[in-house]
């Protein structure tokens, strides 16, 4: 039957496009997001607002959306989850409200992963947090976790989890592929200085 997926697919795709980071900025009154800094939707972009609760928000919503939507679906349509956590990815990545201009989907991702796996989810936390915490890089933290997602659920025998992190990562470093130039330009910047 054709209903149930294309159906996880909606509910995924709708709950992952909501634009949570350019919502808060504009209600907080921080300005168009999208303007700001990098003018990526995500939580490093709000922090360039000054605004730490804001970006905190963000990243804690974000990650929401991804494993609301496997957990919604798996309450509703059992057996469906994989669809809905995929689409809530690419709801967010690229949002038909922002004209297919979204995030990175780390944080994302990482809400999607934890839902479906949570030894890849923890894996995927350590990782990114302690990348996050000793290398101070954005995009080397949730690149690298979310590379070493589909490795963690492959080690715990979920080759059908392992395929699909596989894809989401692959998506997560070509929307920091402009990050992986500067990288090896040098002039990617740390948390906590503007960009250049």
């Amino acid at each position: 039957m054709w209903f149930p997926p294309a159906a996880a697919l909606l509910i995924g795709y709708l709950l992952g496009s909501i634009p949570w980071g350019v919502l808060l900025t504009r209600i907080a009154g921080a300005g168009d997001l999208r303007t700001i800094g990098s003018g990526n939707i995500g939580a490093t972009n709000v922090l360039r607002t000054g605004r730490k609760g804001l970006a905190a928000a963000t990243l804690l919503l974000d990650l929401l959306k991804g494993a609301a939507a496997v957990w919604i679906v798996r309450a509703l349509l059992p057996g469906e989850e994989l669809v809905a956590g995929a689409a809530a990815f690419v709801g967010h990545c690229y949002p038909l409200w922002l004209r297919f201009r979204g995030g990175k989907g780390v944080a994302t991702m990482m809400g999607v992963v934890v839902a479906l796996s949570p030894i890849a989810g923890l894996a995927y936390a350590i990782l990114w947090l302690g990348l996050l915490g000793t290398v101070r890089i954005s995009s080397v933290a949730g690149m690298a976790a979310a590379i070493v997602a589909p490795i963690a659920a492959a080690a715990v025998g979920r080759f059908d989890l392992a395929v699909l992190f596989l894809g989401l990562a692959l998506i997560v470093l070509w929307k920091h592929r402009e990050n992986i130039a500067r990288l090896m330009a040098g002039t990617e910047p740390r948390i906590g200085r503007k960009r250049d």
